[in-house]
């Protein structure tokens, strides 16, 4: 059976709901804003600076040099099989599959088709994938209390965020613990599946395997168990060095993003606390992991203004979130779209040659 293209897995539907959603909401703001004070973005716009310019370049840097992390560290988990170019294509589409799936989904489960197909053994692939959420995860888990014990509570948790369900209404700490109470348990799985208990994750995945409605992939399923075994070895032999490296990347990455926000608000306006933009973005992203639209779509927008509007003048709230998703969010669907055609011809024909 041929292998499935992974074009027709996007839909038209799927690249333009999180588009519309996002621009519709951060549009809406924008008018909102417009009506009750539209001359403070006026006067800003009319008043732009170069210094204000060179801030959202180094908005721009700091944007591609948490791509540029994430690349070396899939490099390094894949033990360099991955050339810069394939890893460019492949973070990438990572972040291509995270826009235009809901956020509590991620584009993980792209990501295990992506990495596979090039060239990396399923299992070995299933393990990469995993180990780079288990990193992603521990940032969070690490760096969150750590940055919100030196802000101070007050201040971490000091908006009017509220998100109402199943009849009840949650606050923004309550919030804030379901999504890191999450966290740690998708990292509590991943460290027992990859390092404590591989034969065990093997043995859980042989059982399922026989199932009546995966018995058409069954040899598959039990080939991922034993390559994931053999990779478990691989990974719990390697050094402090080699885990130092990934989570440095990691840290460095992640830091990255968050620092173009930073830039962003002083092209606006000055900005004093910027330890306090960074924790009320740990605190915001932690939040929107739970959303159930494609990569937080209008949520993100939305939320936006209740975790930093203070740090901005009345007025540019729903401006700068839109500048801000320009350069955290938007790109990925642009590059996506390009890159996908590119990937899917190098991958196959070389998929295809291999035969």
């Amino acid at each position: 059976m041929a292998e499935k293209n992974p074009l027709s897995i996007f839909s038209t539907r799927k690249i333009l709901l999180p588009i519309l959603l996002g621009v519709g909401v951060a549009g809406f703001l924008i008018w909102k804003d417009m009506r009750n004070d539209g001359a403070v973005l006026a006067d800003i716009i009319r008043n732009w600076t170069w210094q204000a310019s060179g801030f959202l370049v180094l908005a721009m840097c700091f944007g591609i040099m948490r791509d540029v992390m994430y690349m070396y560290r899939i490099r390094l988990l894949s033990d360099k099989k991955l050339s810069w170019k394939q890893a460019f294509q492949v973070i990438m589409l990572w972040e291509f599959g995270s826009a235009i799936t809901p956020s509590v989904v991620g584009g993980s489960a792209l990501a295990f088709f992506i990495v596979s197909m090039e060239g990396i053994p399923v299992g070995r692939s299933t393990a990469i994938v995993m180990i780079t959420a288990l990193l992603d995860e521990l940032f969070y888990i690490v760096v969150a209390p750590l940055c919100i014990l030196l802000v101070g509570f007050q201040s971490a948790f000091n908006t009017d965020f509220r998100f109402s369900a199943f009849g009840s209404t949650f606050g923004e700490f309550q919030v804030f613990l379901i999504g890191y109470g999450f966290m740690c348990l998708l990292t509590v799985i991943i460290l027992v599946a990859i390092f404590f208990f591989p034969n065990g994750f093997r043995t859980l995945l042989y059982k399922v395997s026989e199932w009546r409605l995966l018995k058409r992939w069954r040899a598959k399923v039990r080939k991922t168990g034993d390559d994931i075994v053999t990779s478990s070895r691989e990974f719990k032999s390697k050094g402090f060095v080699f885990w130092a490296k990934a989570y440095l990347c990691t840290v460095f990455s992640w830091t990255s993003r968050f620092i173009v926000l930073n830039f962003i608000l002083l092209a606006f306006s000055p900005v004093g606390e910027h330890l306090l933009v960074f924790v009320r973005q740990l605190v915001m992203w932690i939040i929107l992991c739970i959303s159930p639209t494609p990569g937080s779509s209008g949520i993100a927008e939305f939320a936006f203004p209740l975790f930093i509007g203070e740090f901005m003048k009345e007025g540019t709230h729903a401006a700068i979130a839109l500048v801000w998703r320009g350069f955290t969010y938007y790109p990925y669907i642009v590059l996506g779209l390009i890159v996908l055609p590119y990937w899917s011809k190098r991958v196959f024909a070389r998929n295809k040659q291999a035969k």
